[in-house]
C-alpha cells in the first residue's frame, strides 16, 4: 500500500524528468517512478533517474558543520565564515574573495549566492561548474539573438523532418529526449537522424547518416553548410567522404523542419562560441527558428543549468538575463536595494581558481560541485584549494576530492530533502519537493547563505522565510522595469502558489500561460530588433597532437554514471555496466601502442598520468580515446582524466577545452590481478590500480599491481586478522583467494589472479546477504566457483534489469530469437528477462539498452503538449 507520493524532478541531466516518490506502508521504503503528467518525461525515466531511491541512505553523508576535523555547532560555523569573509574583504577588498557554485544548486540557492556575491559583497567573483558545460551557448545566444535564449521546445522533437545531433551521445547523456527523437521516427519513417560526432557512440548506431568528422572541425562543417545554403561554393576537409557531407546538406537544404541539437562536443572547445554561432547562423539564414519542428537546440548538461543562467550564476552576467551594461547595473542594485553593486564581470571558472593559486582570491566558498576532479588541470586546481588561507564547502558528502581542502564543511539538504526550482533544457521550470525530512543537523543551501549574510550586516536583505518568498522576489525581478525588452519574464507567477505550481515554460507573462517557443515574430533583443549572423574563423584546437603525445583524449559520461559520482556512485545497478573508469581505443591503436582488450593502460599528459582498463571500440576513428569523466580518488587509485587536460578556453565564453587533450598511452605490465569484496571500508595503497564499486551490501573493488604480493600477509594487513580466516594458496600458478568471516557472517573476500580477467564476483556477493555462512558453504567461498561451476551471469548488459549476457544468450537459443526487437518482445513476458532491447539496434519502439528505458504509455501525438 503507498502511504505518500510526492511529485518532484529528478536531479540529473537538463531534460529536467518529473518523477514520483512514493513510500510503501508496510516497509517504509521509498521507490522513484516518472511522473506520466510532466511534460518533459511523460512519466518515463533513465536508468540513473529508475535508480534515484537507490541513492538516498545517510552513509557518507555531513551531517553537521565541521571545522578543520572537528564537530562544530551551526552558530560557530556561521561566524566563523562570515568573520573570515568580511575581514578579507575590509582588507584586500571585494575582489579578494569567491564563490563557485553549481547545475546542482537549486534556483532559489542560486538567486541567493548570486545576490550577495555581486549585491552585498559587490564583487562579480561568482561562477558556476555550468562554465564547463554550456556557456558556449549562452554566449552564442547573446551574439546571435541579443540574449540567452533557447528558442524551442521538446515538442519540435517530434515535429521535425530532419533532426541533426552534433557533439552529442544523447542516448546516453538525454535517453529521454533520445527516446523521444526514435518515437517520433517510428511513427514517420522518412523523418531523418544525423549525427555528427568523431566517435560511433550508441546514438549514431540509430542514425540515417552518421558524419564521423575530425575532432574540432564542426565550424568547418557548417560553414561550408552556409556556404551550401547561399549557393556559394566551398572545400571542405572534415575527415569524411565527400557523398556524405553532399547528402547532409542536401537534406538540411531541402527539410524545412530541421532541429539541430548540439550539447558538450560543440560547447567543451576553445572555440564553442563560433561553433554554436556557426550552427545557428544556417538557421537563421534559411529562417527555421521559432515555428514549431525547427530551430537551434541546446541540451544543457545538468538539472539547473538554465537555473542558473537566469538568476546570474555565471560571473558575466547579472540576475534575470540582464547584463553589465550601466543601466541594468543601476537597475537591479535599485531592484535589491544593493549597497555595493558590482559593477564588472567576475573571473570565469578556469580564471578563478588560477587566482584562487596565485593568491588574489584569498577566500572561497564551493558549493555543491567537486573541483578538485572536475575541472581541467586538476592538479593545479587541487593546489591552489591547498593553499588559499579559507576555504568553505557546502556539501552533502562527507568525504569528496575538494571536501580534504576545506577549512569549515557546511551540511547541505541533497535531492529528496530540498524545496525548490529547477528550469530544464526547454525553459521548462518545475518544483521539487521534499519527500525526506532533513538528516542531522544538515540545511538547504539558501539558508546556510542567508544565514552567512545576516552575519556579515546584510540581514534585511536576506531575511527570507522560505524559499517561496526567494522565488517570488526573483519573478519580481525578471518583471521590474522590462515591458517586453528582457526575454526572461515572470510577470505571471509573481504571487502565486508556490506549493502548487506546476511546470511551466518562459516567459511566463500572464498566470497560467507558459510559451512554447520565442521569434515566432522575428523580433530578436539586439537593440534594432534583429538578429546577428557572425562571420566565423574555424581555428584549431589550443594543442595539436605532437610526437611525445600522439593521441587526441576525448572525455564525456557514460551512460550509468553522473559527474563524480557522488550520489550515482551509491548505486550498485548503475555500477554493475561500467564498475572500472575504461579507455575507449580502435583495435588500430590499440596494436600499435600494445594495448590488450580488458588490460591496463597509463594514460599520460603533460603534467600527469592516470591508469584506466582498455576496451577496444571499433567506433573510435584512429588516432583519438576516450575516457569518462567520473571517477575520482574516492573511487579509483589514479582515475582524474581533468589532470590530463590542459586550461585552454574559449576567450568569449571561458568554457575550457575538454574534447581534445594530446595525451600518450602505454599498456602497464600487472604481476597480479585481483576481486576484493568487504562490507566495510579498505584503505588500499594508491601505489596499486585499483576502482571501487558499490555492492548490495558491500563494495568490490578491481585490483593490479606491478610487484608480486606475500599474499596472505597482504590480504590480513588489508581487511584485518580478527575472525575466522580461510584461503586457498596457489605460489607456482599465481592465484590466492582468501575469504573472512566475522561471528559467521560473511566480512570480505579476496581473489587473485596472474592474468587480467573478466571474472563475475556475483555469486560470491550474494553471500554477503546471509546472516551466516554454514560449514558446508564455507570452502566454497574460495573454491573459485560455486557449486556446480556456474559462476552466474557473466558481463551485465542491462544494468535496468541486473540482465547479463548469459541470460540473453540463453534466450536467444532457448526462443530462437533473430533479432533485437525479438530479444525485446520475448523479454516483455518473462519475469527473468525483463530486458528492453539488447543492444543498439535502433528499434524506437522499445526503451533501449543505452537509455535504460521500460516501456511506458506512448508519447503524447504531436500538438498535444501545449506551452504551459
Amino acid at each position: 500500500m503507498i502511504d505518500t507520493a510526492i511529485r518532484t524532478t529528478c536531479p540529473y541531466c537538463g531534460v529536467g524528468c518529473g518523477v514520483i516518490a512514493e513510500r510503501d506502508d508496510a516497509s517504509g521504503a521509498w521507490a522513484v517512478r516518472g511522473d506520466p503528467g510532466h511534460p518533459a518525461n511523460f512519466g518515463r525515466l533513465c536508468v540513473k533517474g529508475a535508480a534515484l531511491a537507490e541513492t538516498i541512505g545517510l552513509d557518507g553523508r555531513l551531517l553537521h558543520p565541521m571545522i578543520g576535523g572537528a564537530a562544530a555547532g551551526w552558530e560557530t560555523a556561521l561566524d566563523l565564515v562570515a568573520e573570515k569573509f568580511s575581514a578579507v574583504i575590509a582588507e584586500h577588498g571585494p575582489d579578494s574573495v569567491a564563490f563557485y557554485v553549481s547545475g546542482q544548486l537549486l534556483t532559489e540557492d542560486y538567486y541567493a549566492a548570486n545576490k550577495l556575491m555581486k549585491g552585498f559583497i559587490g564583487s562579480a567573483n561568482i561562477d558556476t561548474n555550468s562554465r564547463l558545460c554550456m556557456s558556449s551557448t549562452v554566449a552564442g545566444h547573446v551574439r546571435a539573438f541579443g540574449s540567452d535564449t533557447v528558442p524551442g521546445c521538446y515538442e519540435d522533437l517530434d515535429l521535425a523532418d530532419l533532426v541533426v545531433l552534433v557533439g552529442s551521445n544523447t542516448a546516453w547523456c538525454h535517453p529521454v529526449a533520445f527516446q523521444r527523437i526514435l518515437a517520433a521516427k517510428t511513427r514517420r519513417p522518412d523523418m531523418r537522424i544525423v549525427v555528427i560526432d568523431p566517435r560511433r557512440t550508441a546514438t549514431a548506431e540509430c542514425a540515417d547518416l552518421h558524419l564521423a568528422i575530425r575532432p574540432g572541425s564542426d565550424a568547418i562543417l557548417f560553414n561550408g553548410l552556409l556556404a551550401h545554403l547561399k549557393g556559394e561554393e566551398t572545400d571542405l576537409d572534415v575527415g569524411v567522404p565527400l557523398e556524405q557531407i553532399v547528402s547532409f546538406f542536401s537534406w538540411f537544404a531541402d527539410t524545412e523542419k530541421t532541429v539541430t541539437v548540439w550539447s558538450q562536443g560543440i560547447n567543451q572547445s576553445s572555440s564553442g562560441t563560433d561553433k554554436v554561432d556557426a550552427i545557428i547562423n544556417c538557421h537563421l539564414l534559411t529562417g527555421r527558428i521559432g515555428r514549431p519542428g525547427m530551430g537551434p537546440f541546446s541540451l544543457t548538461g545538468q538539472p539547473n543549468a538554465m537555473g542558473g543562467r537566469e538568476v546570474g550564476g555565471l560571473a558575466n552576467m547579472l540576475a534575470a538575463h540582464m547584463g553589465f551594461d550601466e543601466a541594468n547595473v543601476e537597475r537591479v542594485g535599485r531592484f535589491w536595494n544593493a549597497p555595493r553593486m558590482a559593477a564588472k564581470p567576475g573571473l570565469k571558472a578556469v580564471d578563478l581558481f588560477k587566482a584562487v593559486k596565485d593568491g588574489r582570491i584569498k577566500a572561497l566558498w564551493v558549493m555543491a560541485t567537486n573541483p578538485a576532479v572536475s575541472l581541467p588541470e586538476a592538479d593545479e586546481v587541487r593546489a591552489a584549494m591547498a593553499a588559499c588561507p579559507f576555504v568553505v564547502i557546502s556539501e552533502c558528502e562527507a568525504d569528496t576530492d575538494s571536501a580534504q581542502f576545506a577549512h569549515v564543511r557546511l551540511p547541505a539538504l541533497a535531492w529528496g530533502e530540498k524545496v525548490g526550482t529547477v528550469t530544464n533544457s526547454e525553459r521548462r521550470i518545475s518544483r521539487q519537493r521534499p519527500f525526506l525530512p532533513a538528516p542531522g543537523e544538515a540545511r538547504g543551501d539558501w539558508w546556510i547563505i542567508a544565514q552567512v549574510a545576516g552575519r556579515m550586516g546584510f540581514g534585511e536583505a536576506f531575511a527570507w522565510t522560505g524559499a517561496g518568498e526567494i522565488f517570488d522576489e526573483f519573478c519580481r525581478l525578471t518583471a521590474f522595469e522590462n515591458d517586453g525588452a528582457r526575454d526572461l519574464d515572470l510577470a505571471g507567477l509573481v504571487g502565486g502558489d508556490y506549493e502548487s505550481l506546476e511546470p511551466i515554460q518562459w516567459p511566463v507573462k500572464a498566470p497560467g500561460q507558459g510559451t512554447a517557443r520565442l521569434f515566432a515574430d522575428g523580433r530578436f533583443y539586439h537593440p534594432d530588433g534583429r538578429s546577428r549572423m557572425l562571420d566565423i574563423e574555424p581555428r584549431p584546437p589550443a594543442r595539436l597532437p605532437d610526437e611525445a603525445f600522439p593521441l587526441i583524449l576525448n572525455t564525456g559520461r557514460m551512460r550509468d554514471q553522473w559527474h563524480t559520482m557522488t550520489r550515482t556512485g551509491r548505486s550498485a545497478r548503475l555500477a554493475a555496466h561500467a564498475p572500472e573508469p575504461l579507455l575507449s581505443v580502435h583495435p588500430r591503436d590499440a596494436l600499435r601502442f600494445g594495448l590488450a582488450d580488458g588490460g591496463l593502460a597509463r594514460v599520460s599528459g603533460r603534467r600527469a598520468a592516470v591508469v584506466l582498463r582498455v576496451a577496444l571500440d571499433s567506433g573510435q576513428r584512429p588516432g583519438e580515446v576516450f575516457a569518462p569523466i567520473h571517477w575520482n580518488d574516492r573511487t579509483a587509485s589514479g582515475a582524474v582524466v581533468g589532470s590530463l587536460i590542459d586550461a585552454a578556453t574559449d576567450p568569449v565564453s571561458g568554457q575550457p577545452e575538454l574534447k581534445q587533450a594530446p595525451v600518450m598511452v602505454a599498456p602497464l605490465a600487472a604481476a597480479w590481478h585481483g576481486v576484493l569484496l568487504s562490507r566495510n571500508p579498505v584503505e588500499l595503497p594508491r601505489s596499486l590500480y585499483w576502482a571501487k564499486a558499490a555492492g548490495h551490501a558491500h563494495s568490490i573493488w578491481r585490483l593490479a599491481g606491478e610487484a608480486g604480493e606475500d599474499w596472505p600477509a597482504t590480504a590480513k594487513q588489508w581487511l584485518g586478522t580478527d575472525g575466522e580466516w580461510i584461503e586457498f594458496l596457489d605460489p607456482n600458478r599465481g592465484h590466492y583467494r582468501g575469504a573472512r568471516l566475522v561471528d559467521g557472517r560473511l566480512d570480505s573476500v579476496l581473489f587473485v589472479f596472474p592474468w587480467a580477467t573478466d571474472f563475475s564476483p556475483d555469486w560470491v556477493a550474494a553471500a554477503f546477504g546471509r546472516a551466516a555462512i554454514e560449514g558446508g558453504e564455507r570452502a566454497t567461498l574460495v573454491a573459485g566457483a560455486p557449486p556446480g561451476g556456474d559462476r552466474g551471469r557473466d558481463k551485465t548488459v542491462c544494468a535496468c534489469f541486473n540482465v547479463g549476457l548469459a541470460t540473453i544468450r540463453a534466450a536467444i537459443r532457448d526462443h530462437r530469437l533473430s533479432s533485437a526487437a525479438e530479444v525485446g518482445a520475448d523479454a516483455e513476458g518473462r519475469d527473468q528477462l525483463r530486458l528492453v532491447r539488447a543492444g543498439n539496434s535502433g528499434d524506437p519502439g522499445r526503451g533501449g539498452a543505452e537509455g535504460g528505458l521500460e516501456p511506458v504509455t506512448p508519447w503524447p501525438s504531436p500538438g498535444a503538449t501545449a506551452a504551459g
